[in-house]
């Protein structure tokens, strides 16, 4: 996988009379550190770690630190190492509840581009399982599934005048996004996991996928991993910060 990403990354740079020209030692030492150094290292590779499961982080990543032009780049390599359109598309569709529509429709259209010059076929197969009525009781079910049976009520809980936010975190957080097909509950807690970690200042939230994440089955050994391999992508400062809400969450599950 990361072969065809040295590879797509050199045509870039080598298309890019800027880069090609102006910053030829820049372009050696990062392809050897992202694409060699980091992907060999044992500390961040863990056996769940798929190709094709590291390269979802990775997409997810990029839309969460705003990384367009990497992610125009990582896109056709994701769909080569066994990510499939459905899947990356139910990546960029989540990222709007954790990102925002303003922030995630530059890559809803880049996505669209990459799939048309595949000659994948637009609109792909709905994975809907809701139905307006529905939506919040599933979307509800999903966050016990996904939390703990805590979470049953939430719709209910909390002070009144924010209380229509624990609606839409259920209705349309959980049950827009997390009842679809395409991705499982583990895939979907790790990119979240990524959305959060790359856009930075979202450490309380990033402490409590963390443990949802440990929940639904990814170790904290394979998140660490995770996190690790995304690194060259948010820099050291974000990556430290998620690796501490990782452990913080694991603490937190131990004690539990």
């Amino acid at each position: 996988m990361f072969d065809g990403l040295r590879n797509a990354m050199n045509k870039f740079w080598n298309e890019d009379k800027t880069l090609a020209e102006t910053d030829p030692e820049f372009v050696e030492f990062f392809s050897r550190f992202a694409y060699d150094e980091v992907i060999n290292e044992p500390g961040a590779n863990h056996p769940d770690l798929d190709d094709a499961t590291r390269a979802m982080a990775i997409l997810a990543t990029l839309i969460g630190c705003q990384g367009l032009d990497d992610y125009e780049l990582m896109l056709p390599v994701a769909l080569d190492a066994g990510v499939t359109p459905v899947e990356a598309k139910e990546i960029v569709y989540q990222a709007v509840a954790y990102l925002g529509f303003g922030r995630v429709l530059p890559f809803l259209k880049k996505t669209n581009e990459v799939f048309e010059a595949k000659n994948i076929a637009l609109p792909l197969a709905p994975q809907s399982t809701t139905t307006p009525d529905t939506r919040v009781a599933a979307g509800e079910q999903a966050q016990v599934d996904i939390f703990g049976e805590h979470m049953r009520g939430f719709v209910q809980s909390g002070p009144e005048e924010t209380r229509h936010i624990n609606k839409w975190l259920a209705g349309n957080c959980f049950g827009d996004y997390y009842t679809r097909g395409g991705l499982d509950h583990r895939r979907r807690e790790m990119i979240t996991l990524c959305f959060l970690a790359a856009q930075g200042g979202c450490e309380p939230q990033l402490v409590a996928h963390a443990g949802a994440n440990l929940k639904v089955g990814n170790a904290k050994a394979f998140l660490i991993a995770v996190v690790s391999q995304c690194m060259p992508y948010i820099g050291y400062p974000r990556t430290l910060n998620a690796i501490r809400c990782v452990n913080e969450a694991a603490a937190k599950a131990e004690e539990a």
